[in-house]
């Protein structure tokens, strides 16, 4: 499965935490990241991911781009909705795309965990999506 991480600046932390906890599960799977995301996962738990452009130099385009093609089966993008971001328009398109390629999205930590959980027990496999 093709899986794409994203987290806004104060939700890095976070989405670092979260590769922790679940990196047997993720290394069984092909990584896509927006670049500061996927280097700081990477050099915390050694997996491998394919970087894209950071998110305001159109790193979300990018993953957006993939989503529209058919090439990302899940999408793990930590938001922050309380800080005002610069590249809005970006985000919300890519949101979006989700939305119309029926393509599972967690926006907070709880949310990836499920969708983790679910592919960690093989309730949601390539199979399935």
């Amino acid at each position: 499965m093709k899986i794409g991480l994203i987290a806004h600046d104060k939700k890095k932390p976070d989405i670092v935490v979260l590769a922790k906890k679940y990196r047997d599960t993720l290394a069984q799977h092909e990584l896509y990241a927006t670049g500061t995301t996927g280097k700081l996962i990477s050099n915390e738990t050694g997996l491998n991911i394919h970087c894209m452009k950071s998110g305001p130099l159109g790193g979300d385009q990018q993953i957006g781009s993939m989503v529209a093609d058919n090439l990302i089966d899940l999408l793990i993008f930590l938001r922050d909705p309380l800080t005002p971001q610069p590249h809005e328009p970006d985000i919300s398109a890519l949101l979006r795309l989700c939305d119309v390629h029926d393509i599972p999205l967690a926006t907070n930590f709880k949310s990836a965990e499920v969708l983790l959980l679910a592919l960690k027990s093989g309730v949601v496999s390539d199979n399935n999506l």
